[in-house]
C-alpha cells in the first residue's frame, strides 16, 4: 500500500496495490499489521458503516467529541464521492483547515484520518456506496457536527448547493466557532 501525507498532520491517502488479470481485480483493502507499520501507532478499529446515497446526498460534516471520537478508514466501494476532512483539533495549526478530495470505486483510493477531525462526504453518481471502519463505537451522546456551507472554512462543493439533498438534522447543525469538543 502506498500512502501519502496531507497537509493536515494524520490525514493520509492510502492507495492500495491492485491486482488485476482476466478475472478482474484483488486488492487488500486493510491490513492492520501493515498499516500500523506505515503509521507507527496501534490501531483498533471495532466497527464498519455502510451508506448508499442517492446523487447529491451530503452526508456531514460529523465527529464524535471527547473520549468517544473516532478515527476512520473511509472508502467508495461503488460510485465516487467528493469527500471532505475538516481539522477540529484545538492545538493543530490546521485548526479549521479542510482537506477534500475526489474518492471513487475505479482506483479504490482510501483516505485515514485520525480522530480530532469532522468528516463528510458529497455522493457525485447515483447509488453511491461508501464504506467507512472506525476505531470506537457509535455513541449518539458523544454525535457533533459543523454545517457543511460554514464561511469560516470555505469548502468549495462540487456541485451547486439547489442539487445537495442533506438531512434536516444535517442541514441545522451550527457553524464551526459555536461547536463544543
Amino acid at each position: 500500500m502506498n500512502i501519502t501525507t496531507t497537509h493536515i498532520d494524520g490525514v493520509l491517502v492510502l492507495q492500495p496495490k491492485i491486482f488485476e488479470d482476466t478475472r478482474g481485480q484483488f486488492f487488500e483493502s486493510f491490513n492492520k499489521k501493515e498499516l500500523e507499520e506505515m503509521l507507527n501507532r496501534e490501531l483498533n478499529f471495532v466497527q464498519d458503516n455502510y451508506s448508499i446515497s442517492k446523487r447529491g446526498v451530503l452526508r456531514g460534516l460529523h465527529f464524535q467529541a471527547g473520549e468517544r471520537a473516532q478515527a476512520k478508514i473511509v472508502r467508495v466501494v461503488s460510485g465516487r464521492v467528493q469527500d471532505v476532512v475538516v481539522d477540529l483539533r484545538p492545538d493543530s495549526v490546521t485548526y479549521g483547515e479542510y482537506v477534500s478530495m475526489e474518492l471513487n470505486a475505479n482506483d479504490r483510493t482510501m483516505i485515514f484520518l485520525p480522530r480530532g477531525l469532522a468528516h463528510g462526504f458529497l455522493a457525485l453518481e447515483a447509488h453511491t456506496e461508501f464504506l467507512y471502519k472506525c476505531d470506537n463505537y457509535y455513541h449518539p451522546d458523544s454525535e457533533r457536527g459543523i454545517r457543511y456551507d460554514d464561511p469560516s472554512i470555505g469548502i468549495s462543493w462540487q456541485l451547486p448547493s439547489k442539487d445537495l439533498i442533506l438531512s434536516e438534522k444535517d442541514r441545522s447543525l451550527p457553524f464551526l466557532n459555536s461547536i463544543s469538543l
